[in-house]
């Protein structure tokens, strides 16, 4: 019986994908939920598990198309024998694409075709067959759709060089935008010919990235147009017949000798990704983006079980192995906490960035533009008000152990600040609305939350949902769980959308208070300074005004003005105060 696989829904706001990998082939066996495709849209990069065992007899979808929600991809076979003679005449019709026009399809998951002809390829990623561009000529490789708002992308790093040869869907260069950061496979197998776009350089999505030429025919072409430029030689050195030009600087007899070596290891750029493993990684490829991570975070990637395909480790492994080994370091005694400060005060990743010009990264463009698309369409201002939340971390000190045996999560300040700002916007609906392009406004019905976080990428915003129907443990959990995805990389469309309102705890990094910037297209945001302890003039019921140490902090509220008036922000963040210095969570907590 044949099942058929489809594009699932992947987030709220989600209708299309763009296959950027399969990771079988026809013909193929699967097992179930084991991954058969890499899919990316304009939220997140995910995997489509296979949903029952079988052979996949049939790839309806080629790499680089897009199709939307619900789209057939692939028909896997139940192992009645329906699948397993589909792809045998396609791979057998392969090398005769003008004689059998229905191989077409096959030539996305075999090089065999392209080899043959490079000009008649016309599997996925080949924009001209005949390199119509260029000095070269072979299979372009193109920029993919990487998203439905995704119009170009930055390639960051070349994992090839010119004259090395690939494999078919071995990823050949990483490419980021202000989504999503990928490897780009090659859509053949054959030899690097031309590098068309270099690193740190943009393109345009559909624009030519590279050209792949047939296997054993590029050493001979690919040197030619470099002999002009001794530096960019120096890369294909090991090739037999341009390695004099690199090594001109060696005229004395001592030069011909180094070239058998060179030799030797010419034979073997195919295994080169088994070389580049780091030592106890069990020979699965390692791709460079992922052993510079593991190199910043300090990750020993012998440690580390990828849960990619075929055990190979990903971004997000090292980024989730590199969390749990932070946490680990935490719990040890203080002892040594005073003497660590001090190193990492300046990181090397920021030290590394004094007196140097760098392109700004995508995702921190695309913040750039949504703060000055804020300013630029909203009227904002900021009002403040001072609490006393002495009796919210009294509350907490006492309940935070049994929270955490009973719930599983520890209970930090956030959690009565987001419950309070929740239940506080059901009584001033303005707080918690949008104002729309044709002049109407929308008063929300729900709370959904955003918490802004500091990551690594920049700054991200989950939401928690309903959060004004959550109890105080249920935002707890949440919040945590939504933390630990930012900090793993593990987001989902869902996850970021929806907000309706949004918190920013930037008291966190110590900041008495902050006029921050409203998450547009919402009309207000709120900003937790840092909690003090200092003295205070308290009423006291027996002993009048008095001197008391208390636990301060600053809320502010940050509004459009176009939708909130001044009265509209006071009078909510004085009901914030009020629920927050009443401290009435003791049913809650089973104080």
């Amino acid at each position: 019986m044949a099942v058929s696989v489809t594009l699932p829904a992947l987030g709220e706001s989600v209708s299309e994908g763009t296959v950027t990998r399969w990771l079988k082939a026809e013909g193929e066996r699967v097992e179930a939920d084991e991954p058969l495709l890499e899919v990316s849209t304009d939220k997140v990069d995910t995997e489509i598990p296979a949903p029952a065992a079988g052979v996949l007899s049939a790839i309806k979808v080629a790499e680089d198309e897009t199709v939307e929600v619900g789209a057939e991809l692939a028909i896997i076979d139940d192992g009645t024998g329906g699948g397993d003679s589909a792809p045998a005449p396609a791979e057998e019709s392969a090398p005769e694409p003008q004689a059998e026009p229905e191989p077409e399809p096959a030539a996305s998951t075999s090089g065999d075709s392209s080899a043959a002809s490079g000009a008649d390829y016309s599997g996925p990623g080949s924009a001209e067959a005949g390199g119509s561009a260029g000095s070269a000529q072979g299979t372009d490789v193109t920029l993919p759709a990487l998203g439905e708002s995704v119009t170009e992308g930055t390639v960051t790093r070349w994992l090839k060089e010119v004259g090395e040869e690939v494999e078919a869907d071995e990823p050949l260069l990483e490419v980021s935008t202000d989504k999503v950061d990928t490897e780009i496979p090659s859509p053949t197998a054959g030899t690097l010919l031309e590098i068309l776009v270099g690193e740190d350089e943009t393109a345009e999505v559909g624009a030519r990235l590279a050209v792949i030429g047939e296997k054993g025919a590029a050493p001979a072409p690919a040197p030619a147009p470099k002999q002009e430029e001794p530096k960019a030689e120096e890369k294909p050195e090991p090739k037999a017949e341009p390695a004099p030009e690199p090594e001109a600087e060696e005229k004395p007899a001592p030069a011909p000798a180094p070239k058998p070596e060179p030799k030797a290891e010419k034979p073997a750029p195919a295994p080169a990704p088994a070389a580049k493993p780091a030592a106890g990684t069990d020979g699965a490829y390692v791709t460079p983006l992922v052993r510079k991570l593991a190199g910043e975070h300090d990750v020993d990637l012998s440690t580390v079980k990828g849960t990619g395909v075929g055990g190979r480790i990903r971004k997000q492994d090292v980024l989730a192995a590199a969390e749990a080994a932070r946490a680990a370091k935490e719990r040890p005694a203080p002892a040594a906490a005073p003497s660590a400060p001090a190193p990492s005060a300046v990181p090397a990743a920021a030290a590394e960035l004094r007196g140097k010009t760098v392109k700004m990264t995508r995702i921190r463009k695309v913040i750039a533009e949504n703060m000055m698309k804020a300013l630029h369409n909203q009227a904002q201002l900021s009002s403040v008000v001072e609490v006393d939340v002495t009796r919210v971390m009294r509350l907490r000190a006492r309940a935070k152990e049994a929270f955490l045996a009973r719930e599983g999560v520890k209970l930090s300040p956030m959690p009565f600040f987001v419950k309070a700002a929740a239940e506080a916007l059901k009584a001033h609906p303005v707080i918690n609305a949008r104002i729309n392009d044709d002049g109407t406004v929308t008063y929300h019905d729900v709370e959904n939350v955003g918490i802004a976080v500091d990551s690594e990428k920049g700054l991200m915003v989950p939401v928690i949902k309903d959060a004004g129907d959550l109890s105080l443990a249920g935002i707890a959990k949440r919040t945590a769980e939504l933390a630990g995805k930012v900090r793993s990389g593990k987001l989902s469309p869902d996850d970021m959308s929806g907000g309706t309102f949004t918190i920013s705890n930037t008291g966190s990094r110590g900041a008495l208070f902050d006029t921050i910037i409203v998450n547009y297209p919402q009309v207000a945001e709120l900003g937790i300074g840092a909690t003090v302890r200092r003295p205070v003039v308290v009423n006291h019921p027996e002993l009048g005004e008095t001197i008391a140490i208390r636990d301060m902090v600053y809320l502010t509220l940050s509004y459009d003005h176009q939708l909130v008036d001044g009265a509209d922000a006071a009078r909510y963040l004085n009901e914030v105060k009020t629920r927050l210095e009443a401290g009435e969570f003791e049913g809650e907590l089973g104080l």
